[in-house]
């Protein structure tokens, strides 16, 4: 019979957590494997089940640790060691999972790897805090060997793994890389994500579709995102394809993806040099010798001019959110104020 702390620790329940969730001894801590509304299906030490949150439990995540109180109903999110996020099409930031350990970038070979994509996914995960991996899978349909020198000329100190679900290879290798903590897996429709959970899982935890033959398009069969624990150790979260990999992140986070661009502005004339049309430019130097390729460094100014509009709109927003604030509480006082005699 599995004990309850072994059923938690199962879903990545550890040491944090516990310190945690005792400040609240009357509380059981959960961990979130799905959000559906104000629903949330939570693993407890006893059970999976659906509990409701209270309505000032927002923003939850798949991958948050939780405390539900002896109604069964949600009451706090526990402080979280990371969120992967992205933009949000429609405005701000959407959080993707909560408490991920390792992003899995993952690239299909039966399509052309795009390293501008590979790029962005790799800020997204520097922006959780949690490390990036890329994972070419399908190497039963294509070598793998242009694509991870391509990663490899990029950016050489990013890992980079090769398998085939269908096959097996690599799978046992990926498995031994993830350990024991939470990977989420990302990429585009059809890349071949939710096969190769099911080959981390052992079994069918993920529904699985084809491509299309015509553009190697895949139909999204993953229609929400799912945290499913892994034999021997470890979670993992299943994601819908993203086709739009928006930015929302400081631009430092980008400055430390790019940390060979970084070493050489500390040879530039001026501290705070932009790389742009400054005498005494290192990096521009570097472009021009062929030390730094160019398009390293066009992805770079792209992603950063990003990210500095990102923050920029959220210092945007904090002001319209605190001038509202400010209003209610002028309205409340002329309210409260009393009539003149």
């Amino acid at each position: 019979m599995v004990s309850g702390a072994d059923e938690l620790a199962r879903w990545g329940f550890g040491d944090r957590w516990a310190a945690l969730a005792a400040a609240t001894p009357d509380a059981r801590p959960g961990r979130v494997v799905r959000c559906d509304g104000a629903s949330l299906l939570v693993a407890t030490a006893d059970d999976v089940a659906h509990h409701h949150r209270r309505s000032e439990v927002a923003d939850v995540a798949v991958g948050d640790w939780v405390l539900i109180d002896g109604d069964d109903v949600v009451t706090e999110v526990l402080p979280r060691a990371s969120l992967l996020r992205r933009r949000d099409p429609g405005g701000g930031d959407q959080p993707l999972a909560a408490n991920v350990d390792v992003v899995g970038i993952v690239c299909g070979l039966d399509r052309p790897v795009r390293i501008g994509r590979v790029r962005r996914t790799v800020a997204l995960a520097w922006d959780a805090e949690a490390s990036p991996l890329v994972v070419l899978t399908k190497t039963d349909l294509a070598d793998p060997a242009e694509a991870m020198a391509a990663i490899e000329a990029d950016d050489p100190m990013l890992d980079v793994v090769a398998v085939s679900a269908h096959t097996g290879a690599g799978v046992d290798a990926l498995r031994e890389r993830l350990g024991d903590g939470t990977v989420v897996l990302l990429g585009e429709s059809g890349a071949g994500k939710s096969t190769l959970a099911n080959a981390l899982a052992g079994e069918d935890v993920a529904a699985t579709g084809d491509v299309r033959e015509g553009d190697r398009k895949g139909r999204h069969v993953t229609a929400t995102r799912m945290l499913h624990p892994l034999p021997g150790g470890g979670c993992l979260i299943d994601m819908p394809g993203i086709r739009e990999v928006g930015l929302w992140t400081e631009a430092a986070t980008i400055d430390a993806g790019f940390d060979d661009i970084e070493r050489l502005a500390e040879g530039c004339r001026f501290r705070d040099c932009r790389h742009d049309t400054e005498p005494g430019c290192a990096v521009r130097a570097a472009v021009d010798d062929g030390t730094l390729a160019a398009d390293r460094f066009e992805s770079w100014e792209e992603l950063r001019a990003e990210a500095e509009a990102a923050e920029l709109r959220a210092d945007k927003a904090a002001r319209r959110r605190a001038d509202r604030r400010f209003g209610r509480m002028v309205r409340q006082v002329k309210r409260d104020k009393p009539p003149k005699r």
